[in-house]
């Protein structure tokens, strides 16, 4: 519609031209019109108090250039990178035909890989008696040792306090809260 008439034009406008010259229903043309805004093919500005929408075929012409422009720049791009990359197999593939020797040392290496893994399966098996996993293992039981000392003397406090503060026997104590009756620091 503002194509076909280059002119500018009010929503109230565009409501009774559109039904009768496109077809559109007069309750659908406000969405349409938002959504042509929206994707930038209807400009639309407030003066005033009122709302005008436009839109002219060479706006539409310059972006599409644009766009145009934009495109075959990125493929020259792209052009460019593939014969870059084309260049760069054509490079590596220089000393790496297939040969006799080649293949013999293809074998090699795949025997000599098979072989680390079955030597690293190896070291797994006797990995239990390692001196550094064995020190490792002594410093871990030394902090969880610490730590269960360190809340057995927090439960013996609990419990010295709650004598003196309630009047409760040890043994009340010990079966409220389920502590056992042998309860000891771990030597």
């Amino acid at each position: 519609l503002c194509f076909a008439q280059k002119d500018v034009f009010q929503l109230k406008d565009i409501e009774k031209i559109a039904p009768k010259e496109k077809g559109i229903t007069s309750m659908s043309v406000k969405e349409i019109l938002q959504s042509l805004v929206d994707d930038g093919m209807v400009d639309t500005d407030r003066i005033g108090t009122s709302n005008y929408f436009w839109a002219f075929p060479s706006k539409a012409l310059h972006a599409r250039k644009r766009k145009l422009e934009e495109l075959e720049s990125q493929f020259a791009e792209s052009s460019q990178k593939k014969e870059t990359l084309q260049k760069s197999i054509e490079k590596s593939k220089i000393g790496r035909e297939d040969t006799a020797e080649r293949a013999a040392l293809i074998e090699e290496l795949a025997a000599l890989r098979q072989k680390k893994e079955q030597l690293k399966a190896e070291i797994d098996k006797y990995r239990e008696c390692d001196p550094d996993v064995i020190a490792e293992m002594r410093q871990t039981n030394k902090v969880a040792k610490e730590a269960a000392n360190r809340w057995t003397d927090n439960i013996f406090s609990i419990k010295s306090w709650a004598k003196r503060k309630f009047g409760f026997e040890e043994s009340r104590i010990d079966k409220s809260f389920g502590i056992p009756e042998d309860l000891d620091y771990i030597d």
